[in-house]
């Protein structure tokens, strides 16, 4: 956090005065206001084993372009899945 913000409600300007100050206090104390949110969570995660030189070799060419080694195999398994349609 940078030494020139503080935050709203506590004016702390560093992580350990914000965590001081909410051990003292507790949100009820302090005027908020209610949200509405509507939340869609329709993607799941499944896991697959895949041999650790495989998954070197994924890190680094998803490393060269700029992409998390997940989005790569992600990517390539639809365009793979994809194309056998």
């Amino acid at each position: 956090m940078a030494a020139s913000k503080s935050t709203p409600i506590s004016g702390a300007s560093s992580y350990r005065e914000i965590g001081e100050f909410w051990d003292a206090h507790d949100l009820s104390e302090y005027a908020t206001a209610e949200v509405q949110m509507d939340v869609d969570i329709q993607s799941s995660v499944i896991y697959f084993g895949l041999e650790k030189s495989l998954a070197e070799k994924l890190r680094t060419l998803a490393h060269d372009q700029g992409e998390t080694p997940e989005d790569l195999l992600s990517r390539l398994v639809e365009e793979h899945v994809g194309s056998s349609k």
